[in-house]
């Protein structure tokens, strides 16, 4: 590999390096002049070659691509052309097939329906939800909220107080394998790894609360309804003033959450979110739940339509109360600001159902790979799920830049990616830097694989996409961090002048 030398990315980075290590580097490398000559671009090369071959990193793999989309000239590849784990770069594989496919204008929409008859006040049977993959039912907003509010409004408006029946929730859009490809089982009850279905509530994530007794005894622990789980709860309650300690697991066998770990005694209530087992269920219980709250009365439970289907009552659903998610450009920021998992793997199965009317991830990566064969997108690759939580997931350097290229002049795309130095999950990176307010570009990150892919401005104004992709590293995440930001803060700073 490369060593460090004394270019002035080269001295930047080690200054940071020895920062780190709670060294002092005296300035042994003069800071070099601004290059202003014709072979600028190759200088450029050179100083990120100092960046990406440094002998920390020499048992990393490294994918590197950057390209003028003015020139469009490639400045810089580092085997850009071997595939990587991208993390939740795949993000912007996902995003690039539903804007393809459903436009940015594409809202989802979730239908209140009935069969029985309406009889002084009382629905007599069932009250059904179909849902088409909304992700945005939520606390973001208040809209999972306002939405059962408008429900409620809706069915009172309809003369309907009380229900006889269940609320029966249809997710027949999507299929029922709610998990991505990969995903391991060791965090399957965390929030990052909720699963995707046609209907979804507060990101399919339920909320499991934690309040002390005295010294001694158990701790106390609730969890939202429709969660589907089993509590084996060996949490204790501490000392005042002890240390709160919480771990939340999931069996691998059985849907059993199993919390260990202790709460002080007079602490306030502790809570954690967990990912729901059956989204359809949650979102059914959770409906029927918030219209009890709201003076209607349900005579049953919330229940998956799967599960009682025989039973149903013949006859044609009537429609009661339609509502509509906000645009697809609104459901891809959050995704690609915040890193959304579920908005990404709800978007893979759309893409699949508005393609061939099956609403599976399989579907969905169908279309996508027609799409960029169509685009002409280079090399091959494989997509295992929507998000990249997955590690089968491989993409190559190359293949994000192709991407990035084809929506360079797409003004929604380019919103949607998070601002360096400004929010998203670059709010913290490359501040007080020409890369800050410059450089817009997605995260990725997972275990031993971090990511960063996006746009950045030269001095000139020259507008450069890059693809940076580490894998098997084993220094600290913050260190390949810092490499990247650095790199990108080197591309920022270039003039040809």
């Amino acid at each position: 590999m490369t060593p460090l030398s004394c270019g002035p990315v080269a001295f930047a980075l080690k200054r940071k390096l020895y920062a780190a290590a709670g060294l002092v580097l005296l300035a042994a490398c003069a800071s070099a002049p601004v290059r202003s000559n014709p072979g600028a671009e190759r200088a450029v090369a050179a100083d990120l070659d100092h960046i990406f071959g440094a002998s920390l990193t020499d048992h990393a793999l490294w994918g590197v691509e950057v390209k003028s989309l003015d020139t469009g000239r490639i400045w810089y590849a580092r085997n850009a052309r071997t595939l990587m784990m991208p993390a939740s770069n795949m993000k912007i594989v996902t995003l690039a097939a539903a804007v393809r496919t459903l436009g940015w204008d594409h809202r989802f929409k979730t239908s209140i329906e009935a069969i029985g008859p309406i009889e002084d006040g009382t629905l007599r049977g069932n009250l059904f939800v179909r849902g088409s993959g909304d992700p945005s039912l939520n606390t973001r907003n208040n809209r999972g909220a306002a939405f059962i509010d408008d429900v409620a409004a809706a069915l009172k408006s309809a003369g309907i107080t009380s229900i006889t029946g269940a609320v029966v929730a249809d997710d027949d859009a999507f299929d029922d394998t709610g998990l991505g490809q990969g995903w391991s089982w060791d965090y399957l009850q965390d929030d990052y790894a909720a699963p995707s279905g046609a209907l979804e509530f507060n990101e399919n994530i339920a909320k499991l609360v934690l309040t002390p007794g005295s010294p001694g005894d158990a701790a106390s622990v609730t969890l939202s309804p429709g969660a589907g789980y089993q509590l084996a709860n060996h949490a204790t309650t501490g000392e005042a003033g002890s240390t709160t300690r919480i771990d939340i697991g999931r069996r691998a066998s059985e849907a059993v959450l199993d919390i260990t770990g202790s709460i002080p005694s007079g602490a306030s209530p502790v809570s954690r979110d967990v990912a729901v087992v059956n989204p359809t269920v949650y979102f059914a219980q959770s409906l029927r739940n918030g219209l009890v709250e709201r003076g209607i009365g349900v005579n049953g439970g919330g229940v998956d339509l799967d599960d009682v289907r025989t039973a149903i009552e013949p006859g044609t659903r009537r429609v009661l109360f339609e509502a509509q998610s906000p645009p697809l450009s609104e459901i891809a920021t959050v995704m690609m600001k915040v890193s959304q998992n579920l908005y990404a793997e709800t978007l893979l199965k759309a893409v699949g159902a508005a393609t061939s009317g099956s609403g599976t991830a399989e579907a969905g990566r169908d279309a996508a790979r027609e799409i960029f064969a169509g685009w002409n997108v280079p090399g091959t690759y494989v997509q295992a799920d929507g998000s990249g939580l997955s590690r089968y997931d491989y993409v190559t350097a190359e293949m994000l830049v192709a991407i990035l290229e084809h929506f360079h002049a797409d003004q929604a795309f380019i919103a949607t990616l998070p601002i360096a130095g400004k929010d998203g999950t670059v709010s913290t990176r490359m501040r007080a830097t020409r890369a800050e307010a410059n450089a817009v570009a997605k995260t990725g990150s997972i275990s031993n694989v971090r990511a960063l892919s996006g746009y950045v401005k030269t001095r000139d104004g020259e507008t450069l996409a890059f693809s940076v992709l580490a894998n098997n590293f084993t220094v600290p995440a913050a260190t390949i961090n810092w490499m990247t930001d650095l790199a990108v803060e080197t591309l920022a700073n270039y003039t040809r002048k």
